[in-house]
Protein backbone atom coordinates (compact mmCIF):
# COMPACT_ATOMS: atom_id res chain seq x y z
CA UNK A 1 0.00 0.00 0.00
CA UNK A 2 1.56 3.41 -1.07
CA UNK A 3 1.47 6.42 0.77
CA UNK A 4 1.66 9.72 -0.30
CA UNK A 5 3.33 12.08 2.10
CA UNK A 6 2.30 16.15 1.03
CA UNK A 7 4.60 18.55 2.82
CA UNK A 8 3.49 22.13 3.49
CA UNK A 9 6.41 24.87 4.43
CA UNK A 10 4.16 27.61 6.34
CA UNK A 11 5.71 31.29 7.26
CA UNK A 12 3.27 33.55 8.35
CA UNK A 13 0.66 32.26 6.62
CA UNK A 14 -2.49 32.26 8.56
CA UNK A 15 -5.30 33.95 6.26
CA UNK A 16 -4.34 30.76 3.87
CA UNK A 17 -3.44 27.80 5.75
CA UNK A 18 -6.37 26.13 6.61
CA UNK A 19 -7.76 26.45 2.99
CA UNK A 20 -5.32 24.90 1.32
CA UNK A 21 -4.70 22.13 4.14
CA UNK A 22 -8.49 21.13 3.34
CA UNK A 23 -7.84 21.17 -0.45
CA UNK A 24 -5.28 18.67 0.21
CA UNK A 25 -6.88 16.40 2.16
CA UNK A 26 -9.76 16.67 0.24
CA UNK A 27 -8.24 14.80 -2.86
CA UNK A 28 -7.72 11.32 -0.75
CA UNK A 29 -10.55 9.29 -3.07
CA UNK A 30 -8.75 10.81 -6.38
CA UNK A 31 -5.30 9.69 -5.46
CA UNK A 32 -7.02 6.18 -3.95
CA UNK A 33 -8.02 6.23 -7.93
CA UNK A 34 -4.90 6.35 -9.11
CA UNK A 35 -3.18 4.01 -6.61
CA UNK A 36 -2.63 5.55 -3.88
CA UNK A 37 -3.90 4.34 -0.99
CA UNK A 38 -3.11 7.13 1.68
CA UNK A 39 -2.06 10.53 2.55
CA UNK A 40 -0.11 12.01 4.94
CA UNK A 41 -0.22 15.95 5.41
CA UNK A 42 2.70 17.48 7.08
CA UNK A 43 2.22 21.49 8.01
CA UNK A 44 6.07 22.59 8.71
CA UNK A 45 5.59 25.58 10.59
CA UNK A 46 8.91 27.72 10.15
CA UNK A 47 9.22 29.98 13.21
CA UNK A 48 5.84 32.02 12.51
CA UNK A 49 5.34 35.16 14.15
CA UNK A 50 1.59 35.03 13.13
CA UNK A 51 -1.41 32.34 14.05
CA UNK A 52 -0.43 29.78 11.45
CA UNK A 53 0.94 27.49 13.85
CA UNK A 54 -2.05 27.72 16.09
CA UNK A 55 -4.76 27.59 13.10
CA UNK A 56 -2.75 24.63 11.63
CA UNK A 57 -2.73 22.29 14.97
CA UNK A 58 -6.65 22.95 14.65
CA UNK A 59 -7.21 21.06 11.79
CA UNK A 60 -7.96 17.87 11.72
CA UNK A 61 -5.69 15.15 9.58
CA UNK A 62 -2.81 17.51 10.20
CA UNK A 63 0.37 16.82 11.56
CA UNK A 64 2.06 19.89 12.74
CA UNK A 65 5.87 20.30 12.47
CA UNK A 66 7.15 23.62 13.90
CA UNK A 67 10.84 25.32 14.32
CA UNK A 68 11.71 27.57 16.89
CA UNK A 69 12.77 30.28 14.26
CA UNK A 70 12.39 31.28 11.31
CA UNK A 71 15.38 29.20 9.21
CA UNK A 72 14.11 29.10 5.84
CA UNK A 73 12.01 27.41 2.96
CA UNK A 74 14.21 24.68 1.95
CA UNK A 75 14.85 23.97 5.65
CA UNK A 76 11.63 23.68 6.04
CA UNK A 77 11.03 21.56 3.00
CA UNK A 78 13.46 19.49 4.70
CA UNK A 79 12.31 19.09 7.91
CA UNK A 80 9.17 18.00 6.32
CA UNK A 81 10.74 14.96 4.48
CA UNK A 82 13.20 13.65 7.31
CA UNK A 83 9.82 13.18 9.15
CA UNK A 84 7.28 11.73 6.34
CA UNK A 85 6.94 7.92 6.23
CA UNK A 86 5.06 7.71 2.41
CA UNK A 87 6.70 5.48 -0.06
CA UNK A 88 5.87 8.82 -2.30
CA UNK A 89 7.07 12.74 -1.02
CA UNK A 90 4.73 15.44 -2.37
CA UNK A 91 5.07 19.41 -1.34
CA UNK A 92 3.77 22.53 -2.61
CA UNK A 93 3.36 26.30 -1.36
CA UNK A 94 0.87 27.49 1.66
CA UNK A 95 0.08 30.35 -0.53
CA UNK A 96 -2.62 28.83 -2.50
CA UNK A 97 -1.01 29.45 -5.81
CA UNK A 98 -0.55 25.60 -6.79
CA UNK A 99 -3.41 23.13 -7.04
CA UNK A 100 -3.38 20.41 -4.92
CA UNK A 101 -6.07 18.66 -7.19
CA UNK A 102 -3.28 17.92 -9.42
CA UNK A 103 -1.59 15.69 -6.79
CA UNK A 104 -3.65 12.66 -8.53
CA UNK A 105 -1.80 13.29 -11.77
CA UNK A 106 1.33 13.71 -10.22
CA UNK A 107 1.35 10.85 -8.22
CA UNK A 108 -0.13 8.42 -11.34
CA UNK A 109 3.33 9.45 -13.30
CA UNK A 110 5.03 8.29 -10.42
CA UNK A 111 3.09 4.95 -9.45
CA UNK A 112 4.42 4.23 -13.65
CA UNK A 113 8.15 4.28 -12.16
CA UNK A 114 8.76 8.36 -12.98
CA UNK A 115 10.96 8.87 -10.49
CA UNK A 116 10.64 12.63 -9.92
CA UNK A 117 6.96 14.54 -10.77
CA UNK A 118 7.18 18.12 -11.77
CA UNK A 119 3.75 20.30 -11.84
CA UNK A 120 4.95 22.57 -14.50
CA UNK A 121 2.91 26.02 -14.11
CA UNK A 122 5.31 27.54 -17.80
CA UNK A 123 3.56 24.82 -20.01
CA UNK A 124 0.29 25.02 -17.82
CA UNK A 125 -2.79 26.94 -20.22
CA UNK A 126 -3.73 29.02 -16.87
CA UNK A 127 -1.60 30.85 -15.11
CA UNK A 128 -1.63 34.05 -13.60
CA UNK A 129 2.23 34.42 -12.83
CA UNK A 130 3.21 37.53 -12.93
CA UNK A 131 5.42 38.82 -15.98
CA UNK A 132 8.65 39.53 -14.75
CA UNK A 133 8.74 35.65 -12.45
CA UNK A 134 7.73 34.47 -16.43
CA UNK A 135 10.47 35.76 -18.05
CA UNK A 136 12.51 34.91 -15.26
CA UNK A 137 11.39 31.06 -14.92
CA UNK A 138 11.62 30.82 -18.83
CA UNK A 139 15.35 32.02 -18.29
CA UNK A 140 16.11 29.41 -15.56
CA UNK A 141 14.23 26.62 -17.16
CA UNK A 142 16.65 27.31 -20.67
CA UNK A 143 19.61 27.78 -19.15
CA UNK A 144 19.74 24.18 -17.53
CA UNK A 145 17.91 22.69 -20.16
CA UNK A 146 21.19 23.85 -22.53
CA UNK A 147 23.77 22.91 -19.58
CA UNK A 148 22.01 19.42 -18.57
CA UNK A 149 20.98 18.63 -21.98
CA UNK A 150 17.55 17.42 -20.68
CA UNK A 151 14.38 19.86 -21.68
CA UNK A 152 12.90 21.50 -18.65
CA UNK A 153 10.02 24.18 -18.70
CA UNK A 154 9.67 24.80 -15.03
CA UNK A 155 13.48 24.41 -13.07
CA UNK A 156 11.86 26.08 -10.27
CA UNK A 157 8.97 24.34 -9.38
CA UNK A 158 7.01 24.53 -6.15
CA UNK A 159 4.69 21.30 -6.84
CA UNK A 160 6.27 18.06 -6.76
CA UNK A 161 6.22 14.57 -5.97
CA UNK A 162 9.27 12.15 -5.94
CA UNK A 163 9.96 8.40 -4.77
CA UNK A 164 11.80 8.48 -1.28
CA UNK A 165 14.81 6.47 -2.34
CA UNK A 166 15.77 9.52 -4.72
CA UNK A 167 16.82 11.58 -1.51
CA UNK A 168 20.29 10.32 -0.44
CA UNK A 169 20.90 11.20 -4.32
CA UNK A 170 19.67 14.61 -4.59
CA UNK A 171 21.16 15.89 -1.23
CA UNK A 172 22.74 18.39 0.20
CA UNK A 173 19.68 20.73 -0.24
CA UNK A 174 20.20 24.46 0.53
CA UNK A 175 18.23 25.97 3.19
CA UNK A 176 16.68 28.48 0.97
CA UNK A 177 14.05 29.76 -1.80
CA UNK A 178 16.69 28.02 -3.90
CA UNK A 179 16.03 24.53 -3.02
CA UNK A 180 13.87 23.69 -6.13
CA UNK A 181 16.25 24.76 -9.06
CA UNK A 182 18.94 22.90 -7.04
CA UNK A 183 16.59 19.79 -6.62
CA UNK A 184 15.95 19.86 -10.92
CA UNK A 185 19.73 20.46 -11.56
CA UNK A 186 21.01 17.52 -9.33
CA UNK A 187 17.76 15.47 -10.77
CA UNK A 188 19.48 15.75 -14.05
CA UNK A 189 22.77 15.42 -13.38
CA UNK A 190 21.83 12.22 -11.38
CA UNK A 191 20.18 10.61 -14.33
CA UNK A 192 16.75 10.77 -12.35
CA UNK A 193 13.94 10.17 -14.63
CA UNK A 194 11.58 13.59 -14.21
CA UNK A 195 8.90 13.86 -15.87
CA UNK A 196 6.39 17.56 -16.13
CA UNK A 197 2.89 17.40 -15.97
CA UNK A 198 0.87 21.19 -16.89
CA UNK A 199 -0.67 22.75 -14.42
CA UNK A 200 -2.35 26.16 -14.01
CA UNK A 201 -1.23 28.49 -11.57
CA UNK A 202 -3.45 30.92 -9.01
CA UNK A 203 -2.42 34.32 -7.62
CA UNK A 204 -1.20 33.94 -3.72
CA UNK A 205 -2.98 34.70 -0.95
CA UNK A 206 -1.11 37.52 1.41
CA UNK A 207 2.02 39.34 -0.13
CA UNK A 208 4.96 37.39 -1.79
CA UNK A 209 8.28 36.50 0.44
CA UNK A 210 10.22 36.52 -3.27
CA UNK A 211 12.25 38.99 -4.51
CA UNK A 212 12.34 38.77 -8.04
CA UNK A 213 16.38 40.61 -7.94
CA UNK A 214 17.75 38.49 -4.67
CA UNK A 215 16.01 35.57 -5.47
CA UNK A 216 16.72 35.19 -9.13
CA UNK A 217 20.23 35.98 -8.32
CA UNK A 218 20.32 33.25 -6.22
CA UNK A 219 18.78 30.60 -8.19
CA UNK A 220 21.33 31.32 -11.15
CA UNK A 221 24.36 31.37 -8.55
CA UNK A 222 22.51 28.02 -7.43
CA UNK A 223 22.28 26.23 -10.72
CA UNK A 224 25.26 27.15 -11.90
CA UNK A 225 27.33 26.08 -8.93
CA UNK A 226 25.84 22.49 -8.63
CA UNK A 227 26.43 22.15 -12.62
CA UNK A 228 30.02 23.15 -10.95
CA UNK A 229 29.97 20.00 -9.09
CA UNK A 230 28.84 17.38 -12.07
CA UNK A 231 29.94 18.87 -15.15
CA UNK A 232 32.18 21.66 -14.54
CA UNK A 233 33.53 21.39 -18.71
CA UNK A 234 29.97 21.92 -19.74
CA UNK A 235 30.56 25.72 -18.50
CA UNK A 236 33.70 26.34 -18.01
CA UNK A 237 34.36 24.75 -21.53
CA UNK A 238 31.80 26.90 -23.20
CA UNK A 239 33.43 30.33 -21.77
CA UNK A 240 36.90 28.94 -22.67
CA UNK A 241 35.18 28.18 -26.23
CA UNK A 242 34.08 31.71 -26.79
CA UNK A 243 37.17 33.29 -25.80
CA UNK A 244 39.35 31.01 -28.35
CA UNK A 245 36.68 31.94 -30.78
CA UNK A 246 36.98 35.64 -30.41
CA UNK A 247 41.17 35.15 -30.44
CA UNK A 248 41.16 33.23 -33.63
CA UNK A 249 38.14 35.82 -35.39
CA UNK A 250 40.65 38.63 -34.55
CA UNK A 251 43.63 36.89 -36.15
CA UNK A 252 41.98 35.59 -39.45
CA UNK A 253 41.34 39.32 -39.42
CA UNK A 254 44.98 40.12 -38.83
CA UNK A 255 46.24 37.68 -41.70
CA UNK A 256 43.64 39.07 -44.12
CA UNK A 257 45.09 42.40 -43.62
CA UNK A 258 48.19 41.56 -43.80
CA UNK A 259 47.34 39.94 -47.80
CA UNK A 260 45.95 42.96 -48.48
CA UNK A 261 48.92 44.77 -47.74
CA UNK A 262 47.94 46.58 -44.63
CA UNK A 263 50.75 46.50 -42.02
CA UNK A 264 49.79 48.87 -39.35
CA UNK A 265 47.16 49.42 -36.87
CA UNK A 266 44.92 52.17 -35.64
CA UNK A 267 44.26 52.95 -31.86
CA UNK A 268 41.34 50.50 -32.17
CA UNK A 269 43.20 47.94 -34.10
CA UNK A 270 45.24 47.60 -31.05
CA UNK A 271 43.07 47.75 -28.99
CA UNK A 272 41.38 44.58 -30.86
CA UNK A 273 44.70 42.95 -30.74
CA UNK A 274 45.13 43.31 -27.28
CA UNK A 275 41.96 42.19 -26.25
CA UNK A 276 41.78 39.30 -28.81
CA UNK A 277 45.25 37.95 -26.74
CA UNK A 278 44.08 38.44 -23.44
CA UNK A 279 40.79 36.40 -24.25
CA UNK A 280 42.64 33.39 -26.18
CA UNK A 281 44.64 33.02 -23.50
CA UNK A 282 42.11 33.22 -20.55
CA UNK A 283 40.30 30.87 -23.00
CA UNK A 284 42.86 28.22 -23.39
CA UNK A 285 43.33 28.75 -19.68
CA UNK A 286 39.77 28.65 -19.02
CA UNK A 287 39.23 25.54 -21.11
CA UNK A 288 42.01 23.51 -19.32
CA UNK A 289 40.56 24.36 -15.84
CA UNK A 290 37.11 22.93 -17.00
CA UNK A 291 38.58 19.81 -17.89
CA UNK A 292 40.71 19.24 -14.84
CA UNK A 293 38.24 19.95 -12.80
CA UNK A 294 36.26 16.84 -14.68
CA UNK A 295 39.03 14.24 -13.44
CA UNK A 296 38.47 16.13 -9.75
CA UNK A 297 35.08 15.50 -9.70
CA UNK A 298 35.49 12.17 -11.17
CA UNK A 299 37.90 11.42 -8.23
CA UNK A 300 35.66 12.81 -5.58
CA UNK A 301 32.32 10.48 -6.66
CA UNK A 302 34.63 7.53 -7.13
CA UNK A 303 33.45 6.98 -10.62
CA UNK A 304 34.60 7.18 -14.20
CA UNK A 305 33.57 10.46 -15.85
CA UNK A 306 29.97 10.63 -16.87
CA UNK A 307 29.93 13.80 -18.67
CA UNK A 308 31.53 16.32 -20.97
CA UNK A 309 31.38 19.45 -23.22
CA UNK A 310 28.91 17.96 -25.23
CA UNK A 311 26.82 15.79 -22.59
CA UNK A 312 28.85 12.89 -23.45
CA UNK A 313 32.27 12.19 -24.60
CA UNK A 314 32.45 12.33 -28.82
CA UNK A 315 36.35 11.48 -28.41
CA UNK A 316 37.82 8.67 -27.76
CA UNK A 317 40.38 8.93 -26.22
CA UNK A 318 39.20 12.45 -25.01
CA UNK A 319 39.73 15.53 -26.49
CA UNK A 320 42.18 16.33 -22.95
CA UNK A 321 44.33 13.18 -23.82
CA UNK A 322 45.32 15.16 -27.18
CA UNK A 323 46.48 18.72 -24.92
CA UNK A 324 49.80 17.23 -24.54
CA UNK A 325 50.56 16.78 -28.32
CA UNK A 326 48.24 20.55 -29.12
CA UNK A 327 50.81 21.64 -26.43
CA UNK A 328 53.92 20.60 -27.86
CA UNK A 329 52.85 21.42 -31.04
CA UNK A 330 51.90 25.07 -30.28
CA UNK A 331 55.21 25.55 -28.05
CA UNK A 332 57.50 24.37 -31.03
CA UNK A 333 55.45 26.35 -33.45
CA UNK A 334 56.16 29.11 -30.61
CA UNK A 335 59.56 28.90 -30.39
CA UNK A 336 60.40 28.51 -34.16
CA UNK A 337 58.49 31.61 -35.05
CA UNK A 338 60.02 33.69 -32.37
CA UNK A 339 63.56 32.54 -33.09
CA UNK A 340 62.81 33.60 -37.11
CA UNK A 341 61.66 36.75 -36.26
CA UNK A 342 65.13 37.07 -33.89
CA UNK A 343 67.17 36.10 -36.60
CA UNK A 344 65.52 38.59 -38.69
CA UNK A 345 65.54 41.34 -36.72
CA UNK A 346 68.75 41.12 -36.12
CA UNK A 347 69.85 41.10 -39.75
CA UNK A 348 68.37 44.12 -40.40
CA UNK A 349 64.21 44.02 -39.93
CA UNK A 350 62.54 46.54 -39.26
CA UNK A 351 60.73 46.33 -35.88
CA UNK A 352 57.63 47.57 -37.37
CA UNK A 353 57.64 43.93 -39.49
CA UNK A 354 58.28 42.07 -37.02
CA UNK A 355 56.54 42.80 -33.47
CA UNK A 356 53.11 40.77 -34.86
CA UNK A 357 55.33 37.95 -35.31
CA UNK A 358 57.08 38.45 -31.80
CA UNK A 359 53.57 38.16 -30.02
CA UNK A 360 52.02 35.65 -32.00
CA UNK A 361 55.30 33.35 -31.20
CA UNK A 362 54.75 34.60 -26.96
CA UNK A 363 51.02 33.19 -27.49
CA UNK A 364 52.08 30.34 -28.74
CA UNK A 365 54.56 29.41 -26.17
CA UNK A 366 52.31 30.15 -23.12
CA UNK A 367 49.33 28.41 -24.90
CA UNK A 368 51.72 25.53 -25.48
CA UNK A 369 53.04 25.78 -21.74
CA UNK A 370 49.28 25.99 -20.33
CA UNK A 371 48.13 22.73 -22.23
CA UNK A 372 51.18 20.70 -21.33
CA UNK A 373 50.87 21.71 -18.03
CA UNK A 374 47.06 20.23 -17.99
CA UNK A 375 48.00 17.47 -19.81
CA UNK A 376 50.39 16.08 -16.81
CA UNK A 377 47.63 17.05 -13.90
CA UNK A 378 44.87 15.40 -16.12
CA UNK A 379 47.14 11.66 -16.55
CA UNK A 380 48.05 12.66 -13.01
CA UNK A 381 44.41 12.43 -11.83
CA UNK A 382 43.12 10.12 -13.68
CA UNK A 383 45.54 7.37 -12.85
CA UNK A 384 44.60 8.11 -9.49
CA UNK A 385 40.61 7.80 -10.89
CA UNK A 386 41.62 4.30 -12.11
CA UNK A 387 43.65 3.11 -8.79
CA UNK A 388 41.03 3.58 -7.25
CA UNK A 389 38.60 1.63 -9.41
CA UNK A 390 41.07 -1.01 -10.01
CA UNK A 391 41.33 -1.39 -5.72
CA UNK A 392 37.59 -1.33 -4.94
CA UNK A 393 37.13 -3.68 -7.84
CA UNK A 394 39.90 -5.91 -5.96
CA UNK A 395 38.68 -5.63 -2.85
CA UNK A 396 35.44 -6.65 -3.66
CA UNK A 397 36.41 -9.50 -5.75
CA UNK A 398 38.57 -11.06 -2.52
CA UNK A 399 35.44 -10.14 -0.18
CA UNK A 400 33.65 -12.64 -2.61
CA UNK A 401 36.16 -15.33 -2.64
Amino acid sequence: MTTLSVIIPAYNEEDGIAEIAERVLSVKDDLQEAGVADIELLIVDDGSADGTAEVASQIAGVRLIRHRKNRGYGAALKTGFSNATGELIGFLDADGTYPPEYFPQLCQKAMNGVELVIGSRMSGTDSKMPLTRRVGNYFFATLLTLIGRQKVSDSASGMRVFRRNILERIYPLPDGLNLTPVMSTRAVYEGIQMVEVPIPYDERVGSSKLSVFRDGSLFLQSIIWTVLTYNPVRILGIIGLIGIFCALSVAIALVVARVRGITTLGPWGVFTLYTAMVAGITGITIFALGSTFNYLVSLFYKQPIRQGLFGRPIFNPSLDHYFGWIGLGALVAGLSLGGISTILGVNGWDIARLWLYLLGSAMFILVGIQLIISWILMRVLEELSQREAMTKKDMGSSAGA
